[in-house]
């Protein structure tokens, strides 16, 4: 039994499931952030080496968006989606079981690698949305991923204070397996296959990169964004667990909470991209998310001025995102798995760059030392955006 679409596009109910699916994919790739110190202590690592389990994470990311997500262009999705999924709860359990740093390694890049299905979600709600409704539809599920991202860290936090961070993954395990299962029940079949072999398929998201220059633009700002959304919250556990703060990992997670407000983004992003204006929502957002530095750098002043930047932060990515994928999703419509491929593979580049150069800067220079690297990165973004004029362009960039 598989949900029903219609001529009109995708069913609520439908777009709701690959939400909920997309957000549980995306946060098992989150989940260690709040945790790092609880880990660094558990396993007796230094911060550099705690922090190279989210830059692990992040490279798995981008390398199975490299080589796995295309293969959403070459086999029929509903099953491709499904193992994915399975396959991401086997790198959870080998995270919950690790004895050592190596293991939990190996388990988080294969964790990584798989939580892609979420960037296959994403593209086939766009191919199965009407084209009127394609901006909205994608605003929804991407809602879904910043809030599986965001209350990853809740979640992370809560679980701890019940058990111990091996539950995190216990748990996160059987949610995968799942979504595996309703997945399985609840997606139409589709598969429109290219005519390309895999390697011609992977050579091909090359060639998407220097034939666009929609897509080369958005991809240079997609990792400016999410590499600003890295740096913030791979060193903000550290600085609350740290002295004045020290707060319990329970306690660092509720403030996934208040970056799940920026999800409210997503669903006016989309609708600014249905109507043509989906540039507004890009440069308004860079903006946005190179103020934000300056609440986020007053945290020892006021809690309550954090607490905005962070709410600033998340909304500005979000609002960034969706206005990137709206843009490319209108290049050409028969190759969007690879246009996701190209996109995200930049956009997680930018965030495992984020997220080392988060940990480096904390190590050496504390909080404020992360204050100017992200900074730097979310200027990198509207230096690209006003260099590349795309205030001044058509919606369709």
């Amino acid at each position: 039994m598989s949900a029903a679409t219609d001529s009109q596009g995708l069913s609520l109910p439908l777009v709701l499931i690959m939400a909920t699916a997309t957000g549980l994919a995306v946060a098992s790739n989150y989940f260690a952030q709040p945790l790092l110190p609880t880990l660094a202590v558990d396993l007796r690592l230094s911060t550099a080496q705690a922090g190279g389990i989210v830059t692990t994470a992040q490279l798995g990311y981008a390398t199975g968006l490299l080589f796995i997500v295309p293969l959403g262009d070459l086999f029929e999705r509903r099953a491709l989606i499904t193992l994915m999924s399975v396959l991401s709860a086997a790198g959870l359990l080998t995270v919950a079981l690790a004895p050592n740093l190596a293991v939990v390694l190996v388990g988080t890049a294969l964790t990584g690698l798989f939580s892609v299905v979420a960037q296959i979600l994403v593209p086939y709600a766009a191919t199965l949305a009407s084209p009127d409704q394609r901006g909205k539809v994608v605003g929804t599920v991407m809602s879904g991923l910043l809030l599986g991202i965001l209350f990853a860290r809740t979640v992370a936090g809560a679980l701890t204070s019940l058990g111990t961070w091996r539950t995190v993954y216990f748990v996160g395990a059987g949610a995968m397996v799942g979504v595996a299962f309703v997945l399985r029940r609840a997606l139409p079949k589709h598969h429109q296959p290219v005519d390309l072999s895999y390697f011609r398929l992977i050579l091909s998201i090359f060639a998407l990169f220097r034939e666009e220059p929609v897509l080369r633009l958005r991809a240079l700002l997609g990792a400016a964004a999410f590499g600003t959304f890295s740096v913030f919250w791979t060193s903000m556990a550290f600085l609350l667990a740290g002295p004045p703060h020290r707060l319990s990992p329970s306690s660092i997670g509720l403030f996934g909470l208040v970056g799940a407000a920026g999800a409210l983004a997503a669903s006016s992003a989309g609708r600014l991209a249905d109507r043509g204006k989906g540039h507004w929502a890009t440069g308004g957002g860079l903006a946005l998310l190179l103020v934000s530095w300056v609440p986020l750098a007053l945290v020892g002043r006021s809690m309550g001025l954090f607490l905005a930047g962070v709410l600033l932060l998340d909304f500005a990515i979000q609002g960034i995102h969706i206005s990137n994928q709206a843009a490319i999703y209108r290049i050409r419509p028969e190759a969007r798995n690879r246009l996701t491929a190209a996109y995200m593979t930049s956009y997680f580049l930018g965030g495992a760059a984020g997220s080392l150069a988060s940990a480096a800067a904390f190590s050496h220079f504390g909080w404020l030392g992360v204050v100017v690297v992200g900074a730097a990165f979310s200027a990198s973004g509207c230096v690209a955006w006003v260099a590349a004029k795309g205030w001044a362009r058509p919606p369709q960039a």
